[in-house]
Parts: C-alpha cells; sequence; structure tokens
C-alpha cells in the first residue's frame, strides 16, 4: 500500500509542471482559437532561462526569485510573438496559425542552440529541499511534496484570476463568443496578446518548476507538446479546472504505466484520450462543438470550379515539362522530383478532407506510413513481387481508414484532430514495438522495385504516371457530384442534411479515400526509398502534410501540390546550412504573414486585382 502512495504522489507531482503548460494552451486556445504547437518552444524557454537565473541568483530566494522571473520573461518573449507573428494573420483561412507556429518552432530551436549550446542542462536542486521524506517507509523527494502543495495554490490564482476580475471576465466572454465582446467595444487585439503572453508565462513557469526534477534540453519543446494537448483535449478546451483533472489523470497513470506496463507507455495517454472522446467527444468539463468552431476550415469566398481551357493547357504543359526532364536532367534531380511527387499527392489526399470536407486531421501519416508498411511487410517477409505488394498498399491503408474513421467520424474540430492522432500513435506504435514482424526501429530493408523499374528513368516515369494521376482524380472527385455533397456538409450541415445528404456517411466516404490515396503515395515512397522506418508514422511527418497544405493554400485545389514542391525544394536547400531550422522557420513565417491565403490562393487573388485593373483602364 506504501508502495502505491509513494507512485501516486510521483503522479502528483509531475502533474505541476504538465497542468501548468496545458492550462496556459487552453487559456490560449478558448480565447484566440489558435492551435498553437509552439507552446513546448515556451515550455523548453523556460528551462533554459531558469537555469540561467538560478545560476546568477543564489540561495532559496534566487531559486523561486528566478522562477518567477522566468514566467514573466518568456511571457514578454510570447506576447512579442503573439504581436509579431500571429497578429497580421488573424484574418487569415482558420488554422492557418498552425503553420506560423511551427515556424515559430524551428525559430526558437536553433536560436536556443546558438545561446545554450546542444550538451544536455542538468537541473540545480531546489535550496533545502534535497533528499527525501518516507511516508509509511517509502521514500518521496522533498521537492516532489512542494510541488503537490502548491499546485492547489496555482490553480486557485488561476480560478480566482479567471472568475473573479475584469480581465477574467473578458477572457470567459472571448471564450464564449469572441464577435460578441468585439461589438461590445473592447480591444480583441490586446485582449489577445494579454491572454498568449498568460499563456506562454505559465508554460515557462512549467519549465522552469521541473528543473531540479529533470533539466534542460533541445527536444524538450516536442517531447511536451503531444502530452500538453493530450490534457487539453481530455479535460476540454478552454476549461482550466478539466485540464488539472486531465494532468492528475495522465501523469498518475504514466507513473504506475512505467512500473507495470512499461511497453505501454509510449502510447497510454493516447489510449486513454481515444477512449474518453469516443465516450464524451468534447473531453470531461469541455462543452458541445457550435458548427465552425474550434479549427473548421470555412468555404472559400469564390465557389472553386474545374478548371477551363487555359487552366487544362497549362496543367498539361507542366506535365510535358516533367515527362522530358530524365531527358536532360541527374539522377539527383529525378530522385528530388520523385519525392516532391509523393509529398504532393500525400499532401493532396490530406488537402481531399481538409480543404474540400472541412476535416482536419493530425494523424493523416497513419495511412501514408500504413500503406508503406503493408508493402514492405509482403515484400520482406513473403517475398511477394513488387506488382502486388504495391497493390496492397492503398488497400491497406484504405482499410485502416474505415476502422479508424469510425471512430472519429462522429467528432468535429480539434475533437476530430485528435483523435486521428491518438489513433496514428498506435499506429505508430505497433510498428516501433512489434519488432518480430516489423523489425522496430531498424526498419524493413532491402524493398526494391521490380526490375523493370529498378532504374532512375523507369521508376520515375511509374511515380510521375501514378503521382499525376492520383492528384488529377482527387480533382474529379471533388467536381462530382459526390464532391458536390461533401462540400454541402463543410459549408452547412444543416442544410445538407434537410436536403436530404448523410453528411457523415459522404465525410465517412471522403475520409477513406484519402486514405487509400495516402497510402498509394506510400506504397510509392517504400520502393523509391528501397526501406520503412516507424518515422513515416509520426507525429511530425501528419504536421509536415498539414503545412504543406497550408502553405500552398488550404482553399485552393493546388494548395497541396505547390505547397508540397515548395516545401520539399526550400527544405533541400536549407538543410545544407548550419542553421537551417532557424532559416527554415524565417520562410514559412514570412510566407504566412505575406500571403495569408496561401501561396496559390494569394497570387489568384493578385493576379485577379491586376485583370480587374486593367479591365477598368480599358473602359
Amino acid at each position: 500500500m506504501a508502495f502505491f502512495l509513494a507512485q501516486f504522489l510521483t503522479g502528483l507531482a509531475n502533474a505541476a509542471a504538465l497542468f501548468l503548460v496545458a492550462s496556459g494552451l487552453s487559456l490560449i486556445f478558448g480565447v484566440t482559437r489558435i492551435v498553437n504547437f509552439a507552446h513546448g518552444s515556451f515550455y523548453m524557454l523556460g528551462a533554459f532561462i531558469g537555469i540561467t537565473l538560478m545560476d546568477i541568483l543564489p540561495g532559496h530566494v534566487g531559486f523561486w526569485g528566478a522562477i518567477l522571473l522566468t514566467g514573466l520573461a518568456v511571457g514578454v518573449i510570447g506576447a512579442l510573438t503573439e504581436m509579431i507573428v500571429l497578429r497580421p494573420i488573424y484574418r487569415a483561412p482558420e488554422l492557418f496559425q498552425l503553420v506560423a507556429t511551427f515556424g515559430v518552432i524551428l525559430v526558437i530551436q536553433d536560436l536556443a542552440l546558438m545561446i545554450w549550446g546542444a550538451e544536455d542542462k542538468l537541473g540545480p536542486r531546489a535550496p533545502g529541499l534535497r533528499g527525501v521524506w518516507r511516508i509509511f517507509g517509502e521514500p518521496v523527494p522533498k521537492y516532489d511534496i512542494v510541488l503537490i502543495a502548491i499546485t492547489p495554490f496555482i490553480l486557485f490564482a488561476l480560478w480566482y484570476l479567471i472568475t473573479k476580475t475584469r480581465l477574467g471576465i473578458l477572457v470567459r466572454a472571448a471564450t464564449q463568443d469572441r464577435e460578441m465582446v468585439g461589438a461590445l467595444g473592447v480591444n480583441q487585439a490586446w485582449l489577445f496578446t494579454g491572454v498568449f503572453a498568460l499563456g506562454s508565462a505559465l508554460a515557462g513557469l512549467g519549465g522552469a518548476l521541473q528543473l531540479p526534477k529533470g533539466g534542460a534540453d533541445l527536444l524538450m519543446d516536442f517531447n511536451i507538446i503531444g502530452e500538453v494537448f493530450v490534457v487539453v483535449v481530455i479535460g476540454g478546451m478552454g476549461s482550466l479546472p478539466g485540464a488539472f483533472i486531465a494532468a492528475v489523470l495522465i501523469s498518475v497513470l504514466n507513473v504506475f504505466g512505467v512500473t507495470y506496463l512499461p511497453q505501454s507507455t509510449l502510447v497510454l495517454m493516447y489510449v486513454v484520450m481515444a477512449i474518453v472522446l469516443i465516450i464524451r467527444p468534447w473531453g470531461i468539463l469541455g462543452r458541445e462543438e457550435a458548427a465552425g468552431e474550434h479549427g473548421q476550415v470555412g468555404s472559400p469566398e469564390r465557389p472553386i470550379r474545374p478548371y477551363g481551357p487555359k487552366g487544362i493547357a497549362l496543367t498539361s504543359a507542366f506535365v510535358l515539362a516533367l515527362a522530358l526532364v530524365p531527358l536532360f536532367a541527374e539522377q539527383f534531380v529525378l530522385t528530388l522530383i520523385v519525392d516532391m511527387i509523393v509529398f504532393a499527392l500525400f499532401a493532396a489526399s490530406l488537402h481531399f478532407i481538409l480543404g474540400t470536407g472541412g476535416l482536419v486531421s493530425f494523424g493523416h501519416a497513419a495511412f501514408f506510413g500504413g500503406g508503406a508498411y503493408a508493402a514492405a511487410l509482403l515484400v520482406f517477409h513473403t517475398g511477394t513481387p513488387m506488382e502486388l505488394a504495391f497493390l496492397f498498399a492503398p488497400l491497406a491503408a484504405g482499410l485502416l481508414a474505415l476502422a479508424i474513421g469510425w471512430f472519429c467520424i462522429r467528432l468535429s474540430g480539434v475533437y476530430f484532430a485528435m483523435l486521428t492522432l491518438a489513433f496514428s500513435q498506435l499506429v505508430w506504435s505497433l510498428a516501433f514495438q512489434w519488432r518480430d514482424v516489423t523489425r522496430g526501429d531498424d526498419g524493413l530493408v532491402n524493398i526494391w522495385p521490380a526490375e523493370w523499374l529498378n532504374a532512375p528513368a523507369p521508376f520515375y516515369y511509374f511515380t510521375l504516371i501514378l503521382g499525376t494521376g492520383g492528384i488529377i482524380f482527387l480533382r474529379h472527385v471533388i467536381h462530382s457530384p459526390f464532391g458536390y455533397a461533401l462540400r454541402a456538409g463543410r459549408d452547412s450541415p444543416r442544410q445538407a442534411e434537410a436536403m436530404g445528404i448523410d453528411v457523415k456517411r459522404v465525410q465517412y466516404a471522403a475520409f477513406c479515400l484519402a486514405g487509400i490515396m495516402a497510402g498509394l503515395a506510400g506504397g510509392i515512397f517504400v520502393f523509391s526509398k528501397g526501406s520503412v522506418f516507424p518515422t513515416v508514422l509520426e507525429i511530425g511527418e501528419s504536421f509536415d502534410a498539414l503545412i504543406v497544405v497550408f502553405l500552398g493554400g488550404v482553399k485552393t485545389l493546388a494548395g497541396g501540390v505547390v505547397g508540397a514542391g515548395f516545401m520539399t525544394g526550400v527544405e533541400d536547400w536549407l538543410t545544407r546550412l548550419e542553421y537551417w531550422r532557424l532559416l527554415l522557420g524565417l520562410v514559412i513565417i514570412s510566407v504566412v504573414i505575406l500571403m495569408p491565403e496561401g501561396i496559390v490562393g494569394t497570387l489568384s487573388t493578385l493576379w485577379r486585382k491586376i485583370r480587374h485593373t486593367d479591365e477598368e483602364t480599358i473602359r
């Protein structure tokens, strides 16, 4: 019994820093609707700045003073980030800020590397709190007991701020109805900045508070962000009490999981999140979403129409130019274009459900990687010919989408996105831990194409035909009656239902079709690389696809393709430089600010303005 109590207390102590970070993210999302993937970066900055200040300020006062100063410093950094990066794009398509926050992650990572170096920093011990106290004979670190003791005070302080102060009233009002707050004359810009600064400060405090239990390193931003999003979603987006309950639940379960089910620790929190969302789709203390809220993608101002003669001619000329590339290009160029085509097909499959269906998926890599693994497993274990194994890739991905979609499609907005992420992590865990079949992180190697394709030029044409064919097929589906029904469900679900359209069934079918096309891209990928590793199933792969879709333009059919080409080319060029993340992050932020409708959307708008000006001049 004493051992269980000690484990429980360890979980409660771990929940302190996690709750601080999660409460900050919950506040930011509740008011601004920003899905802030850079929140983990502010947590990391809190750890590094905290260590620096603790080295300067000695003693008890210095230690706790350094934690408070760290929160203030990170809050200021968060306010500057909001004003410089996010404020210019609040009127951009919903979730477009996600791309900007990804750019912020890259910038902060390299800045931290430049300032503090690549070595991990060991956190200092809290003065006067070294050693352990014994509770029923079991040792419990003194600092853990202090964290458990101060967490309720932190929760009470946040509760008082939100419920008893003018700022809190505005925050709660903005969480419920931002438009009404603006109509009442409240300066929304400064309200957003203040909330973003407060949320960032809480993340910084969490990073500094955990220092005696861990330290600071350059990977802690990615290590914490998934856990934080899980806590916020389980608790209910925008709910501080819900974030507290979820932080305790996840932290305690993780501690017991490490002890009794160590093989489950990679996905335990995602399993819990999936169960909670299936039972209660808006989290423990969250509220049910209204249509169009929380990150759903709205309809374009101008309806998307099929290409006219000029568009068809330009597209045909572009494909013909790609077909001529092997006549004069080197092998490296062919390999780079193959990567672009594969990524473009993967992004186009995501764009199909995101832009056309309004379904934002954070776990689309499950189908890309699932298709790749399906083909690779057949070749590796049974010696199946490449042609047959390749056909199995989209089939297996479609079946996987059929199973995952059955659970996910009943949700919407960020809750839908996070449930897809949960199932994606389950698939990744299976590939990573089932070593007897998948060989774990050693991957499956020597998965080469058939002899008639085992040369750069033939495989290039194979990729070009299937990749461009898949993208064109998706375009035709979008302009079919099925595509119009899908768009109707995105723009006005109630009216679509009244017209006799089964919106959920149409979305389910679209989700499965998107999975099939992502699996097709995965099948091409595995034979182009000759191997597959669990990294193709990681969260980062899904986020890369999301980013290129938004960069290219979520409200244009060519957005995913253009974004994939742009991102692949820029990454290939910048990764040769030392601080390439910093430069790539600045490029992404610049594109987001200067082209708020995405590359294709902004260029299309500019072209329409030029034509309109010319017509006015002629008149």
